[in-house]
């Protein structure tokens, strides 16, 4: 049985029937995207500052100076970005249906607003039917109650405007063309509506807000054991972006509700996140998870050996924590992370000028003190994993690309066209490690050597 640890008084009433999102979202059939970007007419300009104000991949962090109309502005704006930045399935993607976890609000397991958590599932058969991958969605973050409030009004902090369905592409396609290791397993989509990776805990009673991350974890892996997962034979957890810093911070707990007989892995998607100094000198992503991990109280839920010895903050810093995970590990990731270039190396705050601007939206336009830094910036990430790499049982994929989530999109996990490193694909490097067919660690050479990518700053 899991205890949910519940901090606060009250809970506010669920409602257990979500509505569906106002703007596009990954998912949505193609018509649908495609309308609603021929409806949204917009200039070249509006597009630039709206990617600057929130990175749309669908998985950005809006920053606490930005007004809430803005931000607005930059949510109803994700689909029209999102046509550029997602490639769909060579076929029709399988589309699956949420499910709220019924029982979540009485272990105190809820959304930033109070609404039921929810998952996708899509059964396994044959020989993969007691196999699992379990997907922590990713989303960005929330420091700031004002923040946080606003997240309540979309999808990344409540039920009530989660898709109903949605599409499931990449790692999680049941199609053996497309998901040549993992296509018949058991495939879970486990929502992110609480901004702090799946780790706060407490509530902020003023604001009516609930940091349930750590009890939304443990309820939805409960409910899973419940559909079967408790037989599982082999699992891996997997997560992209904050869902793939989740995955880090939860994976030896994931592997310690199995018994020993199961063969267990993790896979971090994007989540190597850096303390890394930005362009004006700071640390624009430290400060962010500062606010973060102490608005959300995520320290109680850190691992010990890190937090031993370290502050919280650095404690939700991957750095800090990838060395010391006893289950097997694979991490994949773009040396120049798009993300942590738009919010953590170069965001508005720390260049108010715009002198980034160019550089962020099309790499082929920096210049060479730009580049010399993005190159710094993927000397710090391969430092920062050295001491994981060595270890025999942990995988790597690091590609110098310009891009963020490769397990997710179907054209860079598995296609004729998809990234590629010494001849070898994602999907392919990621099976070769689970299965234990060979040893992964693939980095490849630096900028501008490789020419498979799938960049999203700029058309290929």
């Amino acid at each position: 049985m899991i205890v949910s640890r519940v901090r606060g008084k009250e809970v506010l009433a669920v409602n257990s029937a979500p509505g569906k999102r106002k703007g596009g979202f990954l998912g949505e059939p193609a018509p649908e995207r495609e309308a609603k970007s021929k409806r949204m007419e917009l200039n070249p300009r509006l597009v630039v500052l709206v990617w600057c104000l929130c990175f749309a991949f669908g998985f950005a962090l809006c920053r606490s100076e930005v007004g809430l109309e803005d931000l607005r502005e930059g949510e109803g704006l994700f689909s029209y970005l999102e046509s550029d930045a997602v490639s769909p399935s060579a076929s029709q993607p399988l589309m699956v249906g949420l499910t709220l976890i019924e029982g979540a609000a009485a272990k105190g397991a809820v959304c930033l607003d109070g609404t039921l958590p929810g998952y996708h599932l899509h059964n396994g058969s044959g020989s993969g039917a007691n196999s699992w991958v379990v997907h922590l969605e990713g989303g960005g973050w929330c420091n700031t109650v004002r923040n946080c409030v606003y997240r309540k009004t979309t999808r990344r902090g409540s039920s009530k405007f989660m898709e109903k369905e949605v599409a499931f592409t990449g790692i999680l396609s049941n199609k053996a063309e497309e998901n040549p290791d993992f296509f018949n397993w058991n495939t879970v989509r486990i929502r992110y509506c609480d901004g702090a990776s799946f780790n706060g805990a407490g509530q902020d009673e003023a604001a009516q807000l609930y940091f349930r991350g750590q009890q939304i974890w443990l309820a939805a892996i409960d409910e899973l054991m419940s559909k079967g997962m408790k037989n599982a034979d082999q699992a891996l957890l997997s997560g992209c972006s904050a869902g793939g810093l989740a995955s880090i911070l939860h994976c030896d707990e994931f592997a310690n509700f199995f018994p020993k007989t199961t063969k267990v892995k993790c896979l971090s998607d994007a989540g190597m996140f850096l303390d890394a100094v930005d362009v004006s000198g700071g640390r624009a992503l430290r400060n962010m998870f500062n606010g973060v991990v102490t608005l959300q109280d995520v320290k109680e839920n850190l691992p010990s050996t890190c937090t031993s010895h370290l502050d919280p903050t650095s404690c939700f810093f991957p750095q800090n924590l990838v060395a010391n995970i006893k289950t097997p590990m694979f991490l994949l990731n773009a040396a120049y992370d798009v993300w942590q270039v738009h919010e953590s190396l170069a965001p508005r705050s720390a260049d108010p000028n715009g002198t980034w601007t160019d550089c962020k939206m099309n790499h082929a336009r920096c210049n060479s003190s730009q580049i010399q830094f993005l190159q710094d910036f993927r000397n710090q990430m391969l430092k920062a994993i050295n001491t994981f790499s060595r270890s025999d049982q942990n995988g790597l994929f690091i590609n110098s690309c310009f891009a963020h989530c490769q397990s997710e999109r179907q054209d860079t996990w598995f296609a004729s066209d998809s990234p590629l490193i010494r001849n070898k694909g994602v999907a392919e490097s990621v099976g070769d490690w689970f299965f234990d067919r060979a040893t992964v660690k693939a980095i490849d050479c630096a900028y501008p050597c490789d020419k498979t990518c799938h960049n999203l700053d700029s058309t290929r």
